[in-house]
């Protein structure tokens, strides 16, 4: 079951709590307000994931005692972003990055833009898989930080290194057979494309994908509908509303996917953690990995008709 939105009086509570006083996160959203109490407990980690240096960097300024984790680490290689990385990478990437299971984290990115929150919600999906289960993301980034009136710190964060070992948790990943089984109509399972219309249409393709298309049997509802006061994402209660307005919540099993897991991350985030709709999946390398596989696909062009498109998106 999903951990219920934060409130107010918890946040209070959290203030005058004692250093090094161990809190759970009860939330998978914290608030700037929020996060600044739990800072105070001393015994929370703090991930920032963007790029270590450049424009809107973890060098330009993070909330105290972040630790840089840029989004690539938990990413696959170029002609294949969604797909996962082995259980021994991820080990290692965790005990550089000095996190545990039982410590609670909180992942932080820039906040600019609703697609941006898709980098958020796949660490976060990540670190679940990967066993650390008390976590949330600060709605909004490093932006709501910002224009809550809390301050930056441009001093870098080394970690100590953990032991940590990760045993990858399948109960949020969708494989290819799952996939496969939900189109054959095996299971009473919902494939969700997480892309705007014209993806599912077949009108546009990522640039690693084989080509055009959605996975047969599904039906899209886009990343974006799940922010009413963009970029910060909605609440518990209006992520149920749009499940069940929109029919989200019929089948027995959901599958979140689009080109490579990251617009895919939001829905899985809010279907999952906010509306707290159970056997929610993210299949990670989505249509960029199912196309290139050369599997059956829906609203594809024909080979002839693709060549074309791509001819004229040159020019």
């Amino acid at each position: 079951m999903t951990k219920p939105i934060a409130s107010a009086a918890l946040a209070a509570a959290l203030l005058s709590a004692p250093a090094g006083f161990a809190q759970s996160i009860d939330s998978p959203l914290v608030s700037p307000d929020e996060l600044a109490a739990l800072l105070k407990t001393d015994d929370v980690a703090v991930l920032d994931i963007r790029a270590a240096d450049g424009s809107g960097s973890y060098a330009e300024g993070h909330v105290e005692g972040a630790v840089n984790a840029p989004y690539a680490l938990f990413r696959g290689p170029e002609d294949n972003p969604g797909q996962l990385p082995s259980e021994e990478q991820l080990t290692q990437t965790l005990r550089e990055l000095g996190l545990t299971e039982d410590r609670p984290l909180v992942i932080t990115y820039q906040g600019s833009d609703v697609t941006d929150f898709g980098a958020a919600a796949r660490v976060y999906w990540t670190m679940k898989s990967a066993g650390i289960t008390d976590l949330a993301i600060l709605n909004g980034g490093v932006n709501a930080w910002t224009d809550a009136g809390l301050p930056l710190d441009a001093a870098a964060v080394t970690p100590q290194p953990s032991d940590i070992t990760v045993t990858w948790d399948d109960t949020w990943t969708a494989s290819v057979d799952d996939v496969q089984a939900a189109i054959d109509g095996e299971t009473d399972t919902q494939l969700v494309d997480a892309r705007p219309e014209s993806f599912w249409k077949g009108e546009q393709a990522h640039p690693a994908a084989a080509r055009p298309g959605t996975l047969p049997q599904s039906r899209y509802f886009v990343h974006s509908s799940w922010f009413s006061d963009k970029p910060v994402i909605v609440d518990a209660e209006a992520a149920r509303r749009l499940a069940e307005e929109n029919g989200l919540t019929g089948s027995e099993n959901l599958i979140s996917f689009c080109n490579t897991g990251h617009w895919a991350a939001t829905n899985w985030f809010a279907m999952s953690e906010l509306a707290g709709i159970e056997n929610v999946k993210l299949y990670p390398e989505s249509m960029v990995g199912w196309s290139n596989a050369g599997r059956e696909m829906a609203n594809a062009p024909g080979r002839i008709q693709h060549l074309w498109t791509q001819i004229k998106n040159v020019f």
